[in-house]
């Protein structure tokens, strides 16, 4: 799969069967999803509404 992260610009690391190590996240009224690491996850406090600053 193979994504990289939308603030950082890393790679994301896949965990088993596929799974990313992060979250995807949408902008309302989009259907691509955004996706962030889990570093990026943290230093964000995991707060959906600063990631979406970002996008």
């Amino acid at each position: 799969m193979s994504e990289k992260c939308f603030i950082c610009k890393s790679k994301i690391a896949e965990l088993f069967l596929g799974k990313l190590k992060g979250t995807a996240i949408k902008k309302a009224g989009q259907s691509q999803p955004y996706y962030v690491c889990f570093e990026c996850q943290k230093k964000l406090n995991n707060n959906k509404e600063e990631m979406l600053k970002y996008l």
